[in-house]
Protein backbone atom coordinates (compact mmCIF):
# COMPACT_ATOMS: atom_id res chain seq x y z
CA UNK A 1 0.00 0.00 0.00
CA UNK A 2 1.23 3.47 -0.95
CA UNK A 3 2.13 6.17 1.48
CA UNK A 4 1.07 9.45 2.33
CA UNK A 5 4.24 11.72 2.12
CA UNK A 6 4.68 14.65 4.60
CA UNK A 7 6.29 17.31 3.67
CA UNK A 8 6.75 19.66 7.07
CA UNK A 9 10.00 21.33 9.02
CA UNK A 10 10.11 18.38 11.56
CA UNK A 11 13.74 19.31 11.77
CA UNK A 12 13.25 23.34 12.89
CA UNK A 13 14.32 23.92 16.54
CA UNK A 14 11.40 25.63 17.63
CA UNK A 15 8.68 23.99 20.05
CA UNK A 16 5.46 25.36 17.83
CA UNK A 17 7.27 24.37 14.27
CA UNK A 18 8.31 20.55 15.75
CA UNK A 19 4.77 19.93 17.90
CA UNK A 20 2.64 20.95 14.88
CA UNK A 21 4.84 18.63 12.42
CA UNK A 22 4.45 15.79 14.83
CA UNK A 23 0.64 16.85 15.10
CA UNK A 24 0.47 16.03 11.46
CA UNK A 25 1.96 12.56 11.79
CA UNK A 26 -0.69 12.06 14.72
CA UNK A 27 -3.51 12.77 12.36
CA UNK A 28 -2.62 11.07 10.01
CA UNK A 29 -2.09 7.67 11.84
CA UNK A 30 -5.40 8.76 13.53
CA UNK A 31 -7.43 8.52 10.45
CA UNK A 32 -5.61 4.97 9.94
CA UNK A 33 -3.22 6.30 6.75
CA UNK A 34 0.14 4.67 6.43
CA UNK A 35 2.77 7.50 6.46
CA UNK A 36 6.22 9.08 6.79
CA UNK A 37 7.66 12.53 6.77
CA UNK A 38 10.24 13.30 4.21
CA UNK A 39 13.50 13.26 5.21
CA UNK A 40 15.00 16.38 3.63
CA UNK A 41 19.10 15.87 4.89
CA UNK A 42 19.58 14.89 1.46
CA UNK A 43 18.72 17.84 -0.13
CA UNK A 44 18.86 20.44 2.86
CA UNK A 45 21.61 22.50 1.25
CA UNK A 46 19.84 22.97 -1.91
CA UNK A 47 16.60 24.20 0.03
CA UNK A 48 19.10 26.92 2.21
CA UNK A 49 20.78 28.23 -0.43
CA UNK A 50 17.76 29.30 -2.41
CA UNK A 51 16.25 30.64 0.61
CA UNK A 52 19.54 32.62 1.01
CA UNK A 53 19.36 33.74 -2.51
CA UNK A 54 16.59 35.03 -1.89
CA UNK A 55 17.48 37.00 1.25
CA UNK A 56 20.30 38.51 -0.26
CA UNK A 57 18.26 39.99 -3.27
CA UNK A 58 15.18 41.18 -0.89
CA UNK A 59 14.80 44.33 0.21
CA UNK A 60 15.55 44.40 3.96
CA UNK A 61 12.89 46.47 5.15
CA UNK A 62 10.63 44.61 6.68
CA UNK A 63 10.73 43.13 10.52
CA UNK A 64 10.64 39.70 9.13
CA UNK A 65 13.43 40.07 6.89
CA UNK A 66 15.48 41.96 9.36
CA UNK A 67 14.77 39.61 12.22
CA UNK A 68 16.22 36.93 9.70
CA UNK A 69 19.64 38.70 9.86
CA UNK A 70 19.61 38.78 13.90
CA UNK A 71 18.76 35.41 13.57
CA UNK A 72 22.06 34.61 11.26
CA UNK A 73 24.17 36.77 13.48
CA UNK A 74 22.71 34.36 16.66
CA UNK A 75 23.67 30.81 14.21
CA UNK A 76 27.52 32.16 13.87
CA UNK A 77 27.39 33.41 17.38
CA UNK A 78 26.26 29.40 18.35
CA UNK A 79 28.85 27.85 16.38
CA UNK A 80 31.93 29.98 16.28
CA UNK A 81 31.81 31.77 20.12
CA UNK A 82 32.36 29.73 23.84
CA UNK A 83 30.38 31.22 26.14
CA UNK A 84 27.30 30.46 28.52
CA UNK A 85 24.82 30.99 25.89
CA UNK A 86 26.27 28.67 23.17
CA UNK A 87 26.44 26.11 25.62
CA UNK A 88 23.06 26.34 26.85
CA UNK A 89 21.71 26.59 23.10
CA UNK A 90 23.63 23.77 22.52
CA UNK A 91 21.66 21.47 25.48
CA UNK A 92 18.34 22.70 23.87
CA UNK A 93 19.22 21.91 20.37
CA UNK A 94 20.42 18.23 21.50
CA UNK A 95 16.87 17.97 23.14
CA UNK A 96 15.04 19.19 20.03
CA UNK A 97 17.23 16.45 17.87
CA UNK A 98 16.69 13.62 20.24
CA UNK A 99 13.10 14.27 20.31
CA UNK A 100 13.18 14.36 16.60
CA UNK A 101 14.50 11.13 16.22
CA UNK A 102 12.17 9.49 18.80
CA UNK A 103 8.96 10.60 17.28
CA UNK A 104 9.55 11.16 13.27
CA UNK A 105 8.62 8.38 11.08
CA UNK A 106 11.01 9.59 8.66
CA UNK A 107 10.95 8.65 4.91
CA UNK A 108 14.88 7.26 3.58
CA UNK A 109 16.85 10.01 2.14
CA UNK A 110 16.59 11.26 -0.81
CA UNK A 111 19.78 13.65 -2.89
CA UNK A 112 17.54 16.12 -4.44
CA UNK A 113 14.03 16.95 -5.02
CA UNK A 114 14.29 15.91 -8.28
CA UNK A 115 15.04 12.65 -7.32
CA UNK A 116 11.84 12.67 -4.45
CA UNK A 117 9.75 14.19 -7.46
CA UNK A 118 10.99 11.20 -9.68
CA UNK A 119 10.12 8.57 -6.69
CA UNK A 120 6.25 10.41 -5.70
CA UNK A 121 4.21 8.43 -8.25
CA UNK A 122 6.04 5.25 -7.10
CA UNK A 123 6.25 5.01 -3.39
CA UNK A 124 3.01 7.95 -2.28
CA UNK A 125 -0.47 7.50 -2.69
CA UNK A 126 -0.40 11.83 -1.65
CA UNK A 127 1.98 14.22 -1.04
CA UNK A 128 0.77 16.60 2.05
CA UNK A 129 2.23 20.15 2.97
CA UNK A 130 1.46 21.50 6.08
CA UNK A 131 1.04 23.81 8.86
CA UNK A 132 3.27 26.53 10.13
CA UNK A 133 4.53 29.26 7.99
CA UNK A 134 5.44 27.17 5.32
CA UNK A 135 4.24 29.78 2.43
CA UNK A 136 6.17 32.60 3.93
CA UNK A 137 8.64 34.55 1.20
CA UNK A 138 11.67 32.27 1.34
CA UNK A 139 10.03 28.87 1.44
CA UNK A 140 8.09 29.75 -1.91
CA UNK A 141 11.65 30.54 -2.98
CA UNK A 142 13.50 27.65 -2.06
CA UNK A 143 10.33 26.04 -4.27
CA UNK A 144 10.34 23.10 -1.83
CA UNK A 145 6.69 23.77 0.46
CA UNK A 146 5.09 24.45 -2.64
CA UNK A 147 4.84 21.00 -3.95
CA UNK A 148 6.12 22.03 -7.42
CA UNK A 149 8.31 18.81 -7.31
CA UNK A 150 5.31 15.97 -7.32
CA UNK A 151 4.04 14.29 -10.80
CA UNK A 152 0.46 15.54 -11.63
CA UNK A 153 -0.42 12.08 -11.50
CA UNK A 154 -0.21 12.19 -7.64
CA UNK A 155 -2.50 13.58 -5.14
CA UNK A 156 -1.46 17.30 -3.46
CA UNK A 157 -2.40 18.28 -0.16
CA UNK A 158 -2.38 21.34 2.00
CA UNK A 159 -3.08 20.64 5.48
CA UNK A 160 -3.47 24.27 7.39
CA UNK A 161 -0.27 25.83 5.68
CA UNK A 162 -0.02 29.31 6.45
CA UNK A 163 1.69 32.25 4.27
CA UNK A 164 2.66 34.08 7.73
CA UNK A 165 1.56 37.03 6.47
CA UNK A 166 -1.80 39.04 4.63
CA UNK A 167 0.62 39.97 1.37
CA UNK A 168 3.25 38.30 -0.68
CA UNK A 169 5.91 40.54 -2.80
CA UNK A 170 4.99 41.22 -6.32
CA UNK A 171 7.59 37.92 -7.08
CA UNK A 172 6.53 35.38 -4.48
CA UNK A 173 3.18 36.43 -5.40
CA UNK A 174 3.66 34.85 -8.95
CA UNK A 175 5.22 32.18 -8.15
CA UNK A 176 2.13 31.47 -5.74
CA UNK A 177 -0.09 31.75 -8.54
CA UNK A 178 1.77 28.61 -10.15
CA UNK A 179 1.67 26.56 -7.27
CA UNK A 180 -1.74 27.31 -5.32
CA UNK A 181 -3.10 26.35 -8.90
CA UNK A 182 -1.31 23.09 -9.16
CA UNK A 183 -2.18 21.76 -5.82
CA UNK A 184 -5.17 19.26 -5.42
CA UNK A 185 -6.86 20.46 -2.01
CA UNK A 186 -5.68 23.46 -0.12
CA UNK A 187 -7.22 24.38 3.38
CA UNK A 188 -5.21 27.13 5.24
CA UNK A 189 -4.68 28.15 8.69
CA UNK A 190 -5.83 31.53 8.48
CA UNK A 191 -8.41 33.81 7.63
CA UNK A 192 -5.99 36.13 5.56
CA UNK A 193 -4.65 33.46 3.94
CA UNK A 194 -8.05 32.56 2.52
CA UNK A 195 -8.68 36.01 1.09
CA UNK A 196 -5.14 35.46 -0.54
CA UNK A 197 -5.73 32.46 -2.42
CA UNK A 198 -8.83 33.82 -3.24
CA UNK A 199 -7.18 37.10 -4.45
CA UNK A 200 -4.48 35.38 -6.42
CA UNK A 201 -5.92 32.29 -8.12
CA UNK A 202 -9.50 32.97 -7.28
CA UNK A 203 -10.17 29.62 -5.48
CA UNK A 204 -12.74 29.52 -2.33
CA UNK A 205 -10.20 27.32 0.32
CA UNK A 206 -11.37 26.48 4.09
CA UNK A 207 -9.87 27.35 7.28
CA UNK A 208 -8.46 24.70 8.75
CA UNK A 209 -7.36 24.43 12.45
CA UNK A 210 -3.88 23.92 13.06
CA UNK A 211 -2.61 20.31 13.36
CA UNK A 212 -2.16 21.04 16.84
CA UNK A 213 -6.09 21.80 18.04
CA UNK A 214 -6.64 18.41 16.25
CA UNK A 215 -6.05 16.97 19.59
CA UNK A 216 -7.17 17.35 23.13
CA UNK A 217 -5.07 18.00 25.80
CA UNK A 218 -5.35 14.66 27.35
CA UNK A 219 -4.60 13.47 24.01
CA UNK A 220 -1.15 15.48 24.16
CA UNK A 221 -0.81 13.12 27.47
CA UNK A 222 0.69 10.74 25.15
CA UNK A 223 4.04 12.34 24.69
CA UNK A 224 4.81 14.12 28.34
CA UNK A 225 5.46 13.52 31.68
CA UNK A 226 2.73 13.43 34.10
CA UNK A 227 4.42 14.97 36.75
CA UNK A 228 4.93 18.78 36.83
CA UNK A 229 8.99 19.46 35.91
CA UNK A 230 8.57 22.81 38.08
CA UNK A 231 7.10 22.21 41.77
CA UNK A 232 6.42 25.71 42.83
CA UNK A 233 3.72 27.88 41.30
CA UNK A 234 5.17 29.33 38.60
CA UNK A 235 4.17 31.88 35.66
CA UNK A 236 5.53 30.56 32.26
CA UNK A 237 6.67 32.70 29.90
CA UNK A 238 7.77 32.46 26.33
CA UNK A 239 8.40 35.19 24.05
CA UNK A 240 10.36 35.27 21.04
CA UNK A 241 10.31 38.76 19.92
CA UNK A 242 11.97 41.09 21.50
CA UNK A 243 9.87 43.60 23.48
CA UNK A 244 10.71 44.76 27.08
CA UNK A 245 7.56 45.88 28.05
CA UNK A 246 6.21 42.34 27.69
CA UNK A 247 8.47 41.00 30.09
CA UNK A 248 7.76 44.10 32.46
CA UNK A 249 4.36 42.96 32.39
CA UNK A 250 4.96 39.20 33.60
CA UNK A 251 7.55 40.71 36.05
CA UNK A 252 4.16 42.65 37.38
CA UNK A 253 2.17 39.68 37.29
CA UNK A 254 5.13 38.19 39.70
CA UNK A 255 4.22 40.76 41.93
CA UNK A 256 0.64 40.61 42.28
CA UNK A 257 0.21 36.47 41.82
CA UNK A 258 3.33 35.81 44.55
CA UNK A 259 4.27 33.31 41.44
CA UNK A 260 8.06 32.51 40.09
CA UNK A 261 8.85 33.29 36.48
CA UNK A 262 9.57 30.11 34.70
CA UNK A 263 11.13 31.08 30.94
CA UNK A 264 12.21 29.49 27.98
CA UNK A 265 14.94 32.19 26.54
CA UNK A 266 16.78 33.26 23.57
CA UNK A 267 15.16 30.87 21.24
CA UNK A 268 15.74 31.83 17.88
CA UNK A 269 18.51 34.47 18.49
CA UNK A 270 19.95 35.97 21.74
CA UNK A 271 17.27 38.68 23.02
CA UNK A 272 18.79 41.25 25.55
CA UNK A 273 15.37 41.53 27.71
CA UNK A 274 15.63 37.73 28.44
CA UNK A 275 18.10 38.67 30.31
CA UNK A 276 17.75 38.17 34.23
CA UNK A 277 14.41 39.29 34.48
CA UNK A 278 13.27 35.07 35.29
CA UNK A 279 13.62 33.16 38.46
CA UNK A 280 14.03 30.25 36.42
CA UNK A 281 15.47 29.45 32.45
CA UNK A 282 15.79 26.08 31.72
CA UNK A 283 17.46 25.03 28.77
CA UNK A 284 17.19 21.45 28.68
CA UNK A 285 13.72 21.07 27.65
CA UNK A 286 12.37 19.36 24.88
CA UNK A 287 8.71 20.19 22.53
CA UNK A 288 6.96 17.38 25.36
CA UNK A 289 8.66 19.24 28.59
CA UNK A 290 7.15 22.35 26.48
CA UNK A 291 3.64 21.11 26.73
CA UNK A 292 4.25 20.35 30.94
CA UNK A 293 5.35 23.78 31.53
CA UNK A 294 2.07 24.94 29.96
CA UNK A 295 -0.24 22.49 31.72
CA UNK A 296 1.35 22.73 34.74
CA UNK A 297 1.60 26.68 35.22
CA UNK A 298 -0.58 29.11 36.95
CA UNK A 299 -0.29 31.53 34.63
CA UNK A 300 1.23 31.87 30.75
CA UNK A 301 2.89 34.73 29.46
CA UNK A 302 3.36 34.71 25.63
CA UNK A 303 4.02 36.24 22.02
CA UNK A 304 3.59 32.66 20.42
CA UNK A 305 0.56 31.10 18.39
CA UNK A 306 1.10 27.59 19.40
CA UNK A 307 1.85 28.53 23.25
CA UNK A 308 -1.11 29.94 23.02
CA UNK A 309 -2.90 27.15 21.90
CA UNK A 310 -1.29 24.39 24.46
CA UNK A 311 -2.51 27.71 26.90
CA UNK A 312 -6.36 26.74 25.57
CA UNK A 313 -6.26 23.35 25.04
CA UNK A 314 -4.71 23.18 29.08
CA UNK A 315 -7.33 25.79 29.93
CA UNK A 316 -4.49 28.04 31.76
CA UNK A 317 -5.00 32.16 32.00
CA UNK A 318 -2.87 33.78 29.95
CA UNK A 319 -1.88 36.46 28.30
CA UNK A 320 -0.80 36.76 24.62
CA UNK A 321 1.53 39.64 22.96
CA UNK A 322 1.87 40.77 19.49
CA UNK A 323 5.57 40.21 18.29
CA UNK A 324 4.93 42.68 15.87
CA UNK A 325 3.70 45.73 16.35
CA UNK A 326 3.30 47.63 13.05
CA UNK A 327 1.39 46.55 10.73
CA UNK A 328 3.43 45.65 8.07
CA UNK A 329 2.47 43.04 5.42
CA UNK A 330 5.04 40.97 6.66
CA UNK A 331 3.87 40.78 10.22
CA UNK A 332 2.53 37.53 11.32
CA UNK A 333 -0.03 38.76 13.59
CA UNK A 334 -2.75 37.39 11.62
CA UNK A 335 -2.75 33.92 12.59
CA UNK A 336 -3.52 35.06 16.14
CA UNK A 337 -6.78 36.79 15.32
CA UNK A 338 -8.12 33.28 13.38
CA UNK A 339 -7.18 31.53 16.58
CA UNK A 340 -9.42 33.40 18.89
CA UNK A 341 -12.22 34.12 16.52
CA UNK A 342 -12.58 30.44 15.86
CA UNK A 343 -12.40 29.59 19.53
CA UNK A 344 -14.52 32.48 20.33
CA UNK A 345 -11.93 34.05 23.10
CA UNK A 346 -11.16 37.87 23.35
CA UNK A 347 -9.91 40.82 25.13
CA UNK A 348 -6.24 38.16 25.77
CA UNK A 349 -4.06 40.03 23.54
CA UNK A 350 -2.01 42.84 25.74
CA UNK A 351 0.14 45.54 24.94
CA UNK A 352 2.36 45.15 27.89
CA UNK A 353 1.21 48.91 29.80
CA UNK A 354 -2.27 46.95 31.15
CA UNK A 355 -3.31 47.07 34.79
CA UNK A 356 -2.44 43.66 36.14
CA UNK A 357 -5.48 43.26 38.67
CA UNK A 358 -7.83 44.49 35.87
CA UNK A 359 -5.83 41.45 33.54
CA UNK A 360 -6.83 39.05 36.32
CA UNK A 361 -10.48 39.56 36.61
CA UNK A 362 -11.02 38.71 32.92
CA UNK A 363 -12.09 35.13 32.66
CA UNK A 364 -12.02 33.07 30.08
CA UNK A 365 -14.92 31.26 29.34
CA UNK A 366 -13.15 27.62 28.51
CA UNK A 367 -16.14 25.51 28.09
CA UNK A 368 -17.27 27.38 25.43
CA UNK A 369 -13.98 27.78 23.73
CA UNK A 370 -13.14 23.86 23.65
CA UNK A 371 -16.70 23.25 22.63
CA UNK A 372 -16.35 25.74 19.52
CA UNK A 373 -13.18 24.00 19.75
CA UNK A 374 -14.87 20.05 19.15
CA UNK A 375 -16.87 22.15 16.07
CA UNK A 376 -14.01 23.30 13.99
CA UNK A 377 -11.78 19.95 14.90
CA UNK A 378 -14.56 17.54 13.44
CA UNK A 379 -14.77 20.34 10.52
CA UNK A 380 -11.00 20.00 9.51
CA UNK A 381 -10.79 16.21 10.05
CA UNK A 382 -13.84 16.14 7.33
CA UNK A 383 -11.83 18.20 5.20
CA UNK A 384 -8.86 15.98 5.64
CA UNK A 385 -10.04 12.79 4.68
CA UNK A 386 -12.24 14.02 2.08
CA UNK A 387 -9.29 15.54 0.32
CA UNK A 388 -6.86 12.08 1.32
CA UNK A 389 -9.58 10.19 -0.59
CA UNK A 390 -10.23 12.46 -3.60
CA UNK A 391 -7.27 12.72 -5.82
Amino acid sequence: MKRVAIVSCYFQHNYGSMLQAYATQMALDKLGYENETIDISGFNGEIKKAKMLYFAKASLTSDILLSKLGMAKTVLMRKFSKNEYTSNSHIRAEKFDTFSKKYFRLSPAYNSKAELGSKCEENYSAVLVGSDQLWLPGNIAADYYTLNFVPKSVNTIAYATSFGQISLPKDSAKKAKIFLRNIKHIGVREESGQKLVKELVDRDVPVVCDPTLLFTGDEWMAIQKKEPIVMEKYIFCYFLGNNPPHRKFAKSLKEKTGCKIVALTHLDEFVKSDERYADETPYDIDPSDFLNLIRNAEYVCTDSFHCSVFSILYRKPFFTFRRYARKTRSSTNSRLDTLFNLVGISGRIMNGDENIEKCLSMKIDFDAAHKKLENVRSDSYVYLVNALNND
